[in-house]
């Protein structure tokens, strides 16, 4: 994202007013009022603030603004919600029914129809998914604050509804970019999306083969114009500039480049396995893909901060949005499928320059110990130490490895360190951070889940400088890698840092990229997301 697409966002009111005193109802003012007031739960403080901000009056009775509310929730399709979720198409006939039923009746749907416009700004504003269900390691906190009741019920008052859905939609560009690429292949599956690629070869720029024209109307489908192949029945007679459409030619190359690297593919310009599975992906999978975005754009952009680290955990990215409007970016590897790196939002406080390491517990148990048993040499050769829990040094051959105890292992600090020369750090339950590796080889690699759950930042010296210049610290990060010490380093100021997990982003140019489920999130959340309300 760009700076001007991270930033910028204001925090939302609060939706009901410290103090406020409710108050009762006026029936000399409106003849359903009094129904009103008995229909209302009076458990829920939001909607009993919005009818005492409207002295307990039928906000309803308008057959216009019946259908103004109709409208805006069935516009939440675009946004990947369902708007048979909330009644939008038997709102107008409800309304019919209850006015011809009499007052009673017409208190029960005004109240109804209230919680159903609440709800629907709920899960506009941030989600319908508590994440919590569907990720248990979820440490982001939700900002779950609507405008405050008396501004919902004017703009309910003036018929205003769709403005006041676009007020709580996230106004970050990248969620207004998603909006549209779900727009775009509702359309493409509406002509019938794309031709699957038949199982054969791999195709090599070069090749003369048949499956080459149907790659062609693929990728065609998908966007890429420049490849697709005249139809000289068009002109008969006349002579086409176009490419032969069964030859692997230098633009059909250049295209499925573009598609593997927006689909975190070896960028290879090949046709193998990988690349042919993520070519016959159905566009509904990606329909799928698009509203699940959706969904996680919504828990997260609201009230981002002016400046901060953002961790992409699915796309090996992190971006870190300057003070001073600048954008530094980077690679990142993150964790295994089997050790995850968790979506968190903490403030990064110091740095460990020259760190040492001790390895945490599922590491040690599952990884080191079986080493040493296997090569006693092992830790002299990791320059390794073995450590009681109150500070004694070890020899290797004093521990029964078979049943070490409650003995560590620490790295001393040094190039082959795990962590190499620097750890930035914040606190969070899950004890992961960002920082250096030795193993700078696994950046060049498009998929990078290889860690165990820490993430390793491709320059991330520089990136520890950066920190301490943007929040004053004044000092030289590599004066100080230079004189050996461990020491931690801290920021005069901290600097909000969110880990999330997306599968879906666009690009400032508006183009999709579809990330790999490296920690099969979709299918929970997906089901989540399209089970009724009422379930």
């Amino acid at each position: 994202m760009r700076r001007s697409v991270a930033i910028g966002a204001m925090l939302l009111g609060i939706l009901l007013v410290p103090g406020m005193s409710l108050a009762q109802p006026s029936t000399a003012r409106d003849g359903t009022a009094s129904a009103v007031a008995q229909a209302l739960d009076r458990r829920d403080d939001t909607i009993e603030a919005f009818y005492a901000a409207r002295d307990f009056r039928a906000a309803w009775h308008d057959a216009r603004r019946v259908e103004a509310l109709a409208e805006a929730l069935r516009d939440l399709a675009a946004d990947g919600l369902e708007p048979a979720d909330y009644g939008a198409e038997r709102l107008l006939a409800d309304h019919r029914q209850a006015r011809e039923a009499g007052d009673q009746a017409m208190g029960r749907f005004d109240t109804a129809t209230t919680r159903t416009l609440l709800t629907a700004l709920r899960h506009l504003h941030h989600g319908k998914v508590d994440p919590r269900r569907v990720d248990p390691d979820w440490e982001v906190p939700i900002n779950e604050r609507l405008p405050p009741a008396a501004a919902i019920e004017a703009a309910v008052a003036a018929g205003e509804i769709a403005a006041l859905f676009d007020r709580v939609r996230p106004s970050y560009a990248p969620y207004e970019r998603l909006r549209q690429g779900l727009s775009r292949y509702r359309e493409l599956r509406r002509l019938g999306g794309w031709p699957r690629l038949p199982e054969g070869p791999t195709l090599r720029p070069g090749d003369v083969h048949p499956d080459v024209a149907r790659l062609r109307e693929r990728l065609v489908r998908g966007g890429e114009m420049a490849v697709a192949a005249a139809d000289a029945s068009i002109l008969p007679g006349a002579t086409l500039e176009a490419p032969d459409p069964e030859r692997f030619d230098a633009e059909l190359e250049a295209a499925v480049k573009r598609f593997q690297r927006r689909h975190l593919l070896e960028v290879d310009g090949i046709v193998g396995p990988q690349t042919r599975a993520a070519l016959n992906v159905p566009v509904g999978r990606r329909i799928d893909q698009i509203r699940l975005n959706l969904e996680r754009a919504r828990w997260l952009m609201h009230g981002l901060p002016e400046a901060f680290v953002l961790v992409d955990i699915a796309g090996y990215r992190l971006a870190y949005f300057r003070p001073n409007g600048e954008t530094w970016r980077s690679r990142i590897v993150v964790g295994r499928p089997y050790r995850r790196t968790p979506s968190l939002r903490s403030r990064i406080t110091h740095l460990t320059v020259n760190p040492t390491w001790t390895v945490p517990p599922t590491i040690l148990r599952e990884d080191v110990i079986p080493k040493v048993r296997r090569d006693p040499d092992y830790l002299a050769r990791q320059n390794m130490q073995v450590i009681t829990p109150s500070g004694q040094r070890l020899a290797p051959w004093q521990v029964d490895w078979s049943n070490p105890g409650n003995v560590m292992i620490r790295q001393s600090a040094g190039p082959d360190n795990a962590l190499g020369q620097v750890v930035v750090r914040f606190p969070n339950d899950h004890l992961v951070y960002l920082h250096d590796t030795p193993a700078q080889g696994l950046f060049a690699r498009e998929q990078r889940a290889f860690s165990s759950g820490c993430i390793r930042v491709q320059g991330v010296i520089e990136f520890a400088q950066l920190l301490l210049d943007d929040s004053g610290s004044e000092r030289d990060l590599r004066a100080l890698l230079a004189e050996g010490r461990t020491r931690n380093v801290p920021l005069a100021e901290p600097m909000p840092v969110v880990l999330h997990y997306w599968t879906v982003h666009p690009d400032p140019a508006g183009h999709l990229e579809f990330r790999p489920d490296i920690y099969q999130r979709d299918d929970a959340l997906l089901r989540a997301l399209d089970r009724p309300l009422s379930s």
